[in-house]
């Protein structure tokens, strides 16, 4: 059968070794130690099983980061059931479909979200957060788990059409944190501050999950709060994951330039490109981020930027980590690509890459290939073995027949934006003489937008000129996915409407 690798298995371990260690802190600084948080998992465990769920059923949870999501999680692993994280910004008949997609048979939900549960349907039993949940006496040990059985349902946060959902084992989510904590400085002491929305693999897994696992402390945040992060990172925090939106939010807080965040270990950055800029900011408060690339799909984190070398390499996403195969092939022959600075689309292997997609076989079929899993992710190799992301497979601009990556647009614009103080997002739109043509939606924070012949001649400087842009679009505020990602679909759509 194999090791179990569950975080229940884990957390079980750590309420016999460390039982009175504080495992999580809420937003009210209420705590509960692991002895507590895994006799709450057996209590809820013994009432989902009343309420028949059983090994491979699944069990959604409805509401934002909170104790008994964790809870709920580990109450389903004691089962072998599947945890289903819904989006708390999803419209309650989005609930529903996502809930109807996945066949679940509970739905564990806060009351802040009883709305969102309204139109769910009658075979679907809710139940409302509460003590008398918990309370009660429940199996002494989790039901074994296998590595390869099914531990969560995450939906994908893509930017262009509809979310999928993306199967983790407990192998993969384990073997993922094994490769966090091959490269980072991560100790059982450790206090992660869960911010990220905990319904996207960022905020589960990238640190959260592991940070249990190994007893340490999780900070668990409902929502991000500029203001409030700040002092969380200025106080007892080691480690943290957030996207560039985040960390931005933060540093423009007043007390950020005094702040001392070097007691802050590890934190990654990931879902979007980084200004230079915002690393040098943070590295003069003593926190080095660290820029990454991953996706639901690898239980998150692909690639890693050493600390030591993100003041020379600002624009990389790092090295592959040590348990992950990461090749670059070329996305209509499927040869490898090999060469320095050669685009190509990011293939992965290893154990913490996803089987595929829940009851979704052509799409699975689509990415799964030979024991690879095709990214769509578009990146070449710089000469010291380090990612650069280029764009994905899906937003490249066909223009009169010749293939333009809107990453390399955004890569040669960004000096342009970060003296602009602004955010310049590179996409296609239909062009009735080229087929597609390039587009720069510019949001501006200070200062004046740039014109469009300012936008030409900065990216001229080092891409050929049918990559440069053809239009420019200023707006308020770039539309975002509920990660911070630039809402690429949205964009489109927009710029389309605009133009």
């Amino acid at each position: 059968m194999g090791p179990d690798l569950s975080l229940a298995a884990a957390v079980a371990a750590r309420a016999l070794d460390g039982p009175h260690r504080v495992a999580t802190v809420d937003d009210q600084d209420a705590t509960l130690t692991f002895a507590e948080l895994d006799r709450a998992a057996a209590g809820l465990a013994a009432t989902l099983a009343d309420a028949g769920v059983a090994a491979g059923d699944r069990v959604a949870w409805a509401g934002r980061n909170h104790p008994g999501l964790l809870i709920t999680l580990l109450a389903a692993q004691r089962l072998g059931a599947v945890l289903v994280p819904l989006s708390f910004r999803a419209a309650p008949g989005e609930t529903a479909e996502m809930v109807q997609w996945c066949g679940a048979r509970v739905v564990v939900g806060l009351e802040a979200a009883a709305e969102q549960l309204a139109d769910l349907p009658s075979s679907v039993t809710t139940l409302r957060w509460g003590a008398e949940l918990v309370n009660r006496p429940g199996p002494a040990r989790p039901r074994a788990a296998a590595p390869d059985d099914l531990a969560v349902l995450l939906h994908s946060s893509g930017t262009s059409g509809r979310p999928k959902a993306v199967m983790l084992s407990h192998a993969n989510l384990w073997w993922s944190a094994r490769n966090l904590e091959a490269v980072l400085d991560l100790h059982r002491a450790d206090v992660t501050l869960a911010v990220a929305p905990l319904f996207h693999v960022g905020g589960l897994n990238c640190f959260t999950l592991a940070t249990l696992a190994r007893g340490g402390t999780v900070l668990l945040r409902a929502g991000f709060g500029p203001a409030r992060t700040l002092a969380d990172l200025a106080s007892r925090v080691t480690t943290v994951f957030g996207v560039p939106a985040m960390y931005e939010a933060v540093a423009r807080q007043p007390g950020f330039a005094t702040a001392d965040l070097s007691g802050v270990r590890a934190a990654i950055v990931g879902g979007a490109a980084v200004r230079p800029q915002l690393l040098e900011a943070y590295r003069a408060r003593g926190l080095a981020l660290l820029p990454s690339w991953g996706m639901t799909e690898a239980a998150p984190c692909g690639t890693v930027l050493p600390a030591a070398w993100v003041a020379a390499k600002p624009t990389s996403v790092g090295l592959p980590l040590p348990y992950l195969r990461v090749e670059l092939h070329h996305p209509e022959t499927e040869q490898p690509v090999t060469g320095v600075g050669c685009p190509g689309e990011i293939w992965l292997s290893g154990p913490q890459v996803t089987a595929g997609y829940w009851a979704d076989p052509e799409a699975t079929a689509r990415a799964v290939r030979g024991g690879w899993f095709r990214t769509g992710d578009l990146a070449a190799w710089d000469d010291d073995g380090c990612l650069r992301l280029v764009g994905r497979l899906s937003e490249v601009v066909n223009s009169g027949g010749e293939k333009i990556c809107p990453g390399e647009v955004e890569a040669a614009l960004m000096p342009l934006a970060e003296a602009r103080d602004c955010e310049l997002v590179v996409l296609g739109v239909p062009d009735a003489t080229w087929g597609e043509v390039v587009v720069v939606v510019a949001e501006c924070r200070s200062q004046p937008a740039p014109t469009l012949d300012d936008v030409r001649a900065a990216a001229g400087a080092s891409v050929a000129r049918f990559k440069l842009p053809k239009h420019l679009l200023v707006v308020d505020a770039l539309p975002r996915t509920p990660t911070g990602k630039v809402d690429r679909r949205a964009l489109t759509e927009l710029a389309q409407r605009r133009l």
